[in-house]
């Protein structure tokens, strides 16, 4: 998220960095926050990203190019990871190590079951057993279509 233009909240997200990699995290820092969700599809998550990025802010913990996990863990809600520098007063702060393919999509979230399937093909031909799946929106809805593109970035840990 931007502060520099008003009229965009979140940065051009560049794809490159993010398809068919091999990232490894070691104790990478989130604020960890849960969003209400219907079917999958979140409630709450405008309200639940100001908030904790109000606090971040005034924290001073926000990284240049900030990463915001979803772990879809329920239909009715999700567990949602805001990276940060620092540990924010008052927050239920995670961790998160390991090694995760990445793998970028683009399109409407409705083929998000598609996309799942797609990175359990992903993993599986690289020899790899698919552990955790995280989602990784790049940016919010009015930025995406400001951009004319939706990228979401689907991070397996292996």
């Amino acid at each position: 998220m931007s502060t520099t233009n008003p009229d965009e909240c979140c940065p051009r997200f560049n794809p490159e960095p993010w398809d068919d990699k091999v990232i490894t995290w070691e104790n990478k820092r989130f604020v960890k926050d849960r969003v209400t969700s219907f079917l999958h599809i979140p409630l709450n998550f405008g309200a639940v990203m100001k908030r904790n990025v109000a606090a971040i802010e005034a924290a001073g913990a926000k990284p240049e190019n900030m990463v915001v996990l979803s772990d879809e863990n329920s239909l009715w809600g999700a567990d949602v990871y805001i990276e940060v520098t620092k540990d924010i007063p008052g927050a239920h702060m995670a961790t998160i190590s390991g090694s995760f393919i990445s793998k970028v999509f683009e399109g409407p979230y409705q083929n998000m079951r598609k996309w799942i399937e797609e990175m359990k093909a992903f993993v599986t031909a690289k020899g790899k057993s698919l552990g955790k799946l995280y989602f990784f929106y790049t940016t919010c809805p009015k930025c995406a279509k400001k951009y004319g593109k939706n990228y979401v970035v689907l991070l397996a840990k292996i």
